[in-house]
């Protein structure tokens, strides 16, 4: 099975260059795009099969993920 890349990049390829001033000017924002790589990471290593977690733990890992994306998001949208 292959694996979706769930990066901030490949989920919102439109605002790349958004992402990278808001990483560079805005301190939250850098706050939850480090964030959300850091969850994405133990998401895809746990799919990988690299780190062993709970399916339940595995989930909240993933809704953790999906609200940081959301904030992101209202974050690019607004800017």
């Amino acid at each position: 099975m292959e694996l979706l890349n769930h990066d901030l990049a490949h989920e919102f390829p439109e605002y790349l260059e958004k992402m990278s001033h808001l990483r560079a000017s805005d301190a939250h924002f850098s706050t939850l795009f480090a964030s959300y790589d850091a969850h994405n990471q133990a998401i895809t290593q746990c799919e990988q099969g690299k780190a062993a977690v709970a399916d339940d733990e595995l989930e909240v890992l993933k809704k953790k993920r999906l609200d940081v994306k959301d904030e992101i998001y209202q974050i690019l949208k607004a800017a």
